[in-house]
Order: C-alpha cells, then structure tokens, then sequence
C-alpha cells in the first residue's frame, strides 16, 4: 500500500457510502474497505491496516490482536460496545468517537417518531394504500406534539439537541434524567429541568431513551419501568435497543399499558421479520438509522479522518472524543 498509513473501513458498505468515504479521503492516507461480511477478511485486513474506522461493525479481540500495526481505533458515531475496549487497552490502542456530531440527525428522528405516532401516520399510510380512507375514523387516535411534557433519559449532546427543538419549537415541558448533570446554564440553554427517574417516567406523556448501552444500563426500561408510564405514553428509543427488556415492551404494548412506541433500534439488529414489534399498529420502526443522513455522514466521517490525522501528527485526540488514550 505504499508508504502512506493505511486506514481500514471495517464496515460492509454499498458502493454510494464507499464513494462517500473515499470523497472525504485526506491524501495523506489510502484508504482499504473490506469486501465481505467474513471475519477471515477483517482480520487479515486488519494486518495491514495503521487506523480502523468502524461504525455497527463489531471489533473484536482477534482482530484487535492481528492488527499488529495499529494506532487508533476510530468509531464514526457514538456507541462503542461492539468494539472490545479491553483487548483495545491491553495493546495501548486508543479509541475515539465522532461526539456530538450526529446529535442534530438522531434528535429530529426522535422527534419524527414521537410525530409518526401521535398523528398515527403508518397506519394512515398503509390503510390509504389498500383503499380505506379513513378522515374520521383516525381522528379520535391522533394527537398533538405541542405543550406535552416530554422526559428524556440521557442528558447528553443528543438529549440536549432533542430538548432544545421540543422546548422551543413545539413549547413542550421537557424533563431529563441523568446520573450525571450539566451545570445549570446547560440545562437552561437546552430547556429541560432535571427530575428523578421514577418521577419522569410517572409524569412523562413521551418518555425518549439517549443513553449508551453499558453494563448498568442494559435493560433499564423493563416491566418496572413501564409500569411507572402513564397509558397513554409513548416510548421512543434511538440510542440502544439493549436499554429495553424487548419481551415486557411487547407485553406492554399488548396490554396497552403503554400507548406506543417508536423504535430505530432493537435487541438483535436486524430483527427478525416474526419479531411482534414489527405487526403492531402502535409501534414505528425504523432500521438503526436515526444518524443516517448525508449531512451528518459527510461530518462525521470528516470527523473521523481528523482524529486519524491528528494521531499521525502525534497531536492530541479532542477530549470529548477520547474513550481509551491509549499507550
């Protein structure tokens, strides 16, 4: 590959995703995809390669250890479970994220589902296609976004993003629930006040999950949780399907014990085509791409390529970005 480091794209993209990647290229590097979904490829690939982009892609172990060449592990996005932290600190490597740079794309998803629920778009839709037309009948199911009180578990640069369009462009009451608190000006510049979790969840009309799935984390909504919602509350999640306990969610539903849900993520991605959540005319679901727009990919793979260089350079990772520092 020349003398130039070698960067790896560890994710199986179609053909405009390469294009857009290899468009954001800085010179300073060549740039190799993988071919196929085999971890023989990744692995002996991985050999050769001085920097890993990875966005859904699992990295594990054995590709971190083959990697003998390797500098930085870089996720364009967020989430970094799927990569193997502890075998990334046990070579030294250094694992960054692309933070807050796809905030604005996921906070209009969530909102979009909340939205696609309350006006119960995909059964309008789908009803309209097979030949009903149904003006009246919808209407005592639909529901207005403005002044609802809206809870957000996950105070991060996503939440904030969420909280600042509700506050201001619908005048919604949003509350937040984190184990970690901005300082207040944070919480004032975004629009939402700070509540316990139990009082959220009680309180909330539509409850929106912007947390990482860690260890504490995984399956914190569950029958307990869904219990504390009102019946006619809405649980949207774009960050992790593992916060959800996927069974009492479908049970919840079932027994209307909540209204509905809007779903980008799921416990097994993809699910699988007899999965519940996906016959319910009270649920929206959509693949895992609340972030998946050019805009955002064109700055968070800029994004990425930045960090790449930054540690060719021997300069430092931005701080917010850092996850491992490395060796």
């Amino acid at each position: 590959m020349g003398e130039r480091p070698t960067v790896l794209c560890a994710d199986l993209l179609p053909p405009a995703m390469r294009e857009l990647m290899a468009g954001q290229k800085p010179a300073e590097v060549d740039l190799l995809f993988v071919e196929t979904a085999d971890d023989a490829e990744k692995i002996a690939k991985a050999r050769e390669a001085d920097y890993i982009l990875c966005s859904w892609t699992p990295i594990p172990a054995a590709m971190i250890e083959a990697a003998g060449r390797l500098k930085l592990i870089q996720k364009y996005g967020i989430g970094v479970d799927k990569i193997d932290l502890a075998a990334a600190a046990r070579r030294g490597v250094p694992v960054a994220i692309a933070a807050g740079v796809n905030a604005v794309a996921v906070a209009e998803t969530a909102i979009t589902l909340m939205l696609a629920l309350y006006k119960r778009l995909c059964v309008a839709h789908s009803s309209l296609r097979e030949g009903k037309w149904l003006k009246w009948e919808l209407r005592t199911g639909c529901y207005e976004l403005w002044q609802k009180t809206v809870g957000l578990i996950g105070g991060g640069a996503i939440g904030r993003a969420v909280a600042k369009r509700l506050s201001r462009g619908f005048e919604c009451t949003v509350l937040y629930y984190d184990t970690v608190r901005p300082p207040p000006e944070t919480e004032r510049a975004a629009g939402m006040a700070f509540a316990p979790r139990e009082m959220l969840l009680a309180e909330s009309d539509i409850v929106s999950l912007h947390l990482p799935l860690l260890p504490e984390t995984r399956g914190l909504i569950g029958a307990a949780s869904l219990a504390l919602m009102k019946p006619s509350a809405l649980l949207i999640n774009t960050a992790r399907g593992g916060l959800v306990d996927e069974p009492a969610l479908i049970e919840a539903l079932r027994a209307k014990r909540i209204a509905g849900a809007g779903l980008d993520v799921f416990a097994t991605e993809p699910p699988g085509r007899d999965n519940p959540l996906l016959m319910m005319d009270n649920v929206v679901a959509t693949p895992h791409n609340g972030g998946g727009t050019v805009d955002t990919m064109q700055r968070i793979i800029g994004h990425g390529f930045a960090n790449i260089l930054r540690v060719a350079r021997g300069e430092s990772l931005p701080a917010a970005d850092r996850i491992l520092p490395g060796g």
